[in-house]
């Protein structure tokens, strides 16, 4: 289990990015991770890679993340972590050879589904591939927490709900994904549960048979948790018009 325990982070300026954020995060869930730009979502899945230092507690079956046990996670960002000079074919040798529990059969199979070459460098890859790429060595590194923060940033929709799908057949029972994004209402069929981010802090945490009891949906759900306002945008047509309403 991967288990937060009051994180805090502030930057320089005094911006606090994380507020006391506590939350457990258990083996074969796909969980949703969402919240406005500035919620804390990017700055939660660096402090769990160590890659920001943090005020709290961050435990992987209760030991401290570290060099023992940092390869049981994995991280696709949009920012990119995979050499540019380099091509899928060097790539996978080199994981080959630098992660135990790689799996090579996903990594082809996935590249094979993208239609991605194998023999050029990624620097001349779109942003769309580039993307694909990062996903693909993500989920075939062989780690048992898969980080996804906006993973499928310049993909078209066929693509994604592809994928999606192929996604919940090959994970295995000890795969957990926290996936951040802000595509709501596609990754609604996917996940098993939904957190919530708002200024640094939870403020929402449910799983999505919770979710089915109560007759929401994720998008009702979350509109609660922010206070929406559904008379919003009549409000600002009348101001930006001048009609009365």
């Amino acid at each position: 289990m991967l288990e937060l325990k009051n994180i805090k982070k502030t930057y320089q300026g005094g911006k606090v990015a994380l507020d006391g954020v506590s939350l457990k995060l258990e083996p074969g869930q796909i969980i949703g991770l969402f919240g406005e730009n500035g919620a804390g979502k990017t700055t939660l899945m660096k402090c769990i890679l160590n890659f920001l230092k943090y005020q709290g507690e961050i435990t992987l079956d209760g030991e401290p993340i570290g060099p023992k046990n940092i390869t049981r996670i994995s991280f696709a960002t949009c920012e990119h972590s995979f050499f540019p000079s380099l091509t899928p074919k060097s790539h996978r040798e080199f994981y080959a050879e630098h992660f135990p529990r790689f799996n090579p059969r996903r990594f082809d199979a996935l590249m094979d589904f993208f239609e991605l070459p194998k023999t050029k460098i990624l620097r001349s890859f779109s942003t769309g591939q580039k993307n694909q790429f990062e996903v693909i060595l993500a989920v075939s590194q062989g780690a048992d927490y898969i980080l996804m923060d906006e993973p499928f940033a310049g993909n078209d929709v066929f693509n994604r709900e592809d994928f999606y799908k192929v996604l919940l057949g090959i994970l295995e029972p000890h795969e957990t994904i926290l996936l951040s994004t802000h595509l709501l209402e596609e990754v609604e069929p996917i996940i098993s549960r939904a957190i919530l981010l708002h200024k640094g802090q939870v403020i929402g945490d449910t799983t999505t048979e919770e979710l089915e009891e109560q007759g929401l949906g994720l998008m009702q759900y979350v509109k609660q948790c922010y206070n929406y306002r559904s008379d919003r945008v009549g409000k600002a047509l009348r101001e930006l018009t001048g009609e009365e309403g």
